[in-house]
C-alpha cells in the first residue's frame, strides 16, 4: 500500500501536467502569432523608413506615427490581400497578373524559385484543384504496416505513360511535422477511403494519433486487394 505522501506526489504531478496540456497550446499559438506579428511588424518599419528617405520631410512626422501603431502592419497585410484579391478578379487585373507572372518566369535563378512555388501553391490553394481533399489509409513503409495519406490527384504526363491507368497520387506526411513526407504513386485498388475531414485526418497525425477523430457517421471502407504489395517510398 503506497504511503499519503507518495499519492500526494502522483496527484501533484498529474495535476501539473493536465494544466500544461491546458496552457501549452495557447502558449504556442500566442509565440507563433507574436512572431509573425514581429515580423510584419519589422518589414513595415522598413519600408516606413524607406519612405521617409525618398518622401519629402513634412510627411516624416505622419509616418513616425504609423510607425509607432503596434499591429498596424497586420492590417495593412490583410487589406493588400483583399485588395489584390479584388483586382484581380477583373480583365485588367488578370492581365496584370499574367504580365507580371510571365516577367518573373523570365529572370534566371528567380523563375526556378517562382515557378516551384507558384504550381505548388496553386495545387494546394485551387478550388478546382484535387490536392488534399481526401484523406485515405494506405500500407507503408511495408505490407502490413498503414499510415495516413492524402490524395493529390492522378499521375500526368510522362510518368502517367509508364503505368497503369488506375492510379493515385498520395502525399503522405511525417509526424508530427506535416509539411514534410513522401509521394507515392499507388494502384486505387490498394487505399482504403476514409470518412474523417482532412482537417480531422491532419489532427490526427499531428498529434501522433492521440487525438483520433469521432467514428460516427464514417462511410465504409473500400476493400484492398489482397494480393496488393506494399508501396516503396519515393522522395
Amino acid at each position: 500500500m503506497r504511503d499519503p505522501l507518495h499519492l500526494t506526489v502522483l496527484h501533484v504531478k498529474k495535476y501539473i501536467l493536465t494544466g500544461l496540456l491546458v496552457w501549452l497550446p495557447l502558449a504556442i499559438t500566442v509565440w507563433v502569432l507574436m512572431n509573425v506579428i514581429g515580423t510584419l511588424d519589422g518589414i513595415f518599419a522598413w519600408l516606413v523608413v524607406a519612405a521617409q528617405t525618398v518622401l519629402p520631410s513634412s510627411v516624416s512626422p505622419f509616418l513616425q506615427e504609423l510607425r509607432e501603431i503596434p499591429g498596424l502592419s497586420v492590417i495593412i497585410v490583410v487589406a493588400a490581400l483583399l485588395l489584390t484579391g479584388m483586382a484581380v478578379s477583373n480583365m485588367a487585373g488578370q492581365w496584370l497578373l499574367n504580365q507580371s507572372n510571365r516577367l518573373f518566369s523570365n529572370i534566371p535563378i528567380v523563375k526556378s524559385i517562382y515557378t516551384s512555388v507558384k504550381q505548388v501553391s496553386d495545387t494546394l490553394f485551387s478550388s478546382s484543384g484535387q490536392a488534399f481533399r481526401e484523406a485515405v489509409l494506405v500500407q507503408y513503409p511495408r505490407a502490413g504496416s498503414w499510415t495516413i495519406a492524402f490524395v493529390t490527384g492522378k499521375p500526368s504526363g510522362e510518368v502517367a505513360s509508364q503505368l497503369p491507368d488506375d492510379m493515385l497520387t498520395l502525399y503522405v506526411p511525417t509526424t508530427p511535422n506535416p509539411t514534410s513526407g513522401f509521394m507515392l504513386l499507388v494502384p486505387r485498388a490498394d487505399v482504403r477511403e476514409l470518412g474523417m475531414s482532412v482537417d480531422e485526418a491532419l489532427k490526427y497525425i499531428i498529434s501522433m494519433g492521440v487525438v483520433a477523430p469521432p467514428t460516427a457517421g464514417t462511410r465504409p471502407v473500400a476493400p484492398v486487394a489482397t494480393s496488393a504489395s506494399a508501396p516503396t517510398a519515393q522522395s
